[in-house]
């Protein structure tokens, strides 16, 4: 059955490129598969007469949009937002690990799965990848209850078999075996991905990675995810560690977990020889700019990631980054794009800072085509906006007088009450 759904509507092409209907209509119906996919989308006046059978939904004043993609998250550490302490590793020390270290308990890692994704869905995120803990308890609650959901979502099992405490420290044998266990369990099943997680270089044993590039090498499709270059006293930390390697990225190359589909968060102590192996190899970078803004890490650098060509999008990084807020995520960057380059600062326009958190990411994760967009043939994961949410904005937004205003008055004033709703497969949460 064809549903439609009439508003503004906010789509984008493939090269990045925003299209907007101030009256649009936007049609949606199973694909073979029984998914719930785009039929057709743009102004109203041309769509609709293509569909005199659809079910419309009118929905005026508001604005739909492709659902939010979240490049890196870490489900675990949902109650340790805002946690304060003077850098990355002692954050790690002090808050991370030990909160990490419950996840041993399946129920709590129940219980912090269903909250998680209340969150993401709330702030219109439809999409993400995301680090689990080194439990393989917790990597099945999360696929259970996106299952359950029928959301499309990446984890994985983290391995760190070294330089991590008692309770998230794994075996290196038992984290390769456990892997490939759950990669056979979870990847491809309905709307779910499974990503080969190191922690980070200095928290895996040459031999753990090697064994993550060999699972990498025999399930070419799976996701990789990892840190890289956040900070710099573990950039520091790697080149002791590994100093055959010509920089601390260089390390993953050696191990064969660069490639397309490897995400990689942070990417800030990057030189231009690191950048184009990102761009060679096809890999992609998380940009999470509210995280490295809270832990004093670093910007990263968007001029360079566009001159020298390489996939990225944006990551909340939540609990190093301070919300779930897409809104909050596009603001920061926006912050970091301005003051945090190299060369003089930048103004990233409005309507490519949402594309770099919807079909952006997508690109950089390797699912260009099937979410991110609301091109036909897409699936239908998309937020129902309500520029009005508070007066404020109701104000603002009303004074815009294009696109790029309108999008950053959302941008700059908006956070989870702008989200009025968020469909997935045609189930409205929110």
């Amino acid at each position: 059955m064809k549903k439609a759904y009439r508003a503004s509507l906010l789509r984008f092409d493939d090269t990045g490129r925003a299209l907007f209907d101030e009256d649009g209509l936007l049609v949606v119906a199973p694909d073979a598969d029984g998914r719930q996919c785009v039929l057709d989308a743009g102004p109203h006046a041309s769509v609709a007469p293509r569909h005199p059978d659809a079910d419309v939904t009118p929905l005026p004043g508001r604005m739909l949009a492709p659902g939010f993609i979240d490049m890196h998250i870490h489900f675990p550490q949902t109650d340790i937002i805002g946690a304060p302490a003077d850098g990355l590793l002692p954050w790690l020390e002090n808050y991370t690990f030990p909160a990490e270290s419950r996840f041993a308990q399946r129920a709590h890692s129940d219980a912090v799965a269903e909250v998680f994704f209340d969150e993401l869905l709330r702030n219109g995120v439809t999409t993400s990848l995301t680090f689990a803990t080194s439990h393989v308890e917790s990597v099945q609650a999360f696929f259970e209850a996106a299952q359950r959901r029928r959301l499309r979502m990446i984890t994985g099992k983290v391995l760190q078999d070294r330089h991590s405490p008692d309770g998230v420290r794994d075996d290196t044998e038992q984290s390769l075996i456990d892997t490939e266990s759950l990669i056979r369990r979870w990847h491809n099943v309905d709307r779910l991905g499974y990503a080969i997680t190191p922690r980070f270089a200095p928290t895996s044993t040459d031999a753990q990675m090697r064994g993550a590039g060999d699972l990498a090498a025999k399930y070419p499709d799976t996701w990789i995810h990892s840190h890289v270059a956040e900070n710099k006293d573990e950039v520091k930390w790697a080149r002791e560690l590994f100093p055959q390697a010509r920089s601390y990225l260089d390390v993953y190359q050696g191990f064969g977990l660069m490639r397309e589909r490897a995400v990689y968060a942070h990417c800030i102590h990057f030189d231009d020889d690191d950048r184009r192996l990102m761009r060679e190899t096809k890999s992609a970078t998380a940009v999470s700019p509210t995280s490295n803004l809270f832990l004093g890490s670093g910007f990263f650098d968007f001029e360079g990631a566009d001159r020298i060509g390489y996939r990225y999008g944006l990551a909340s990084d939540v609990g190093g980054g301070t919300s779930f807020s897409p809104f909050a995520t596009m603001m920061a960057a926006y912050y970091v794009g301005r003051e945090g380059q190299t060369k003089p600062g930048i103004s990233i326009p409005p309507s490519q800072l949402w594309w770099r958190h919807t079909g952006g990411a997508a690109q950089a994760l390797g699912l260009g085509g099937v979410i991110g967009t609301l091109q036909p043939g897409t699936e239908a994961d998309f937020v129902v906006i309500n520029p009005k949410a508070t007066p404020l904005l109701a104000r603002k937004t009303a004074l815009a007088e294009n696109l790029e205003e309108l999008l950053f008055a959302m941008i700059v004033l908006g956070d989870d009450r702008l989200i009025e709703g968020t469909v997935i497969s045609q189930a409205l949460a929110g």
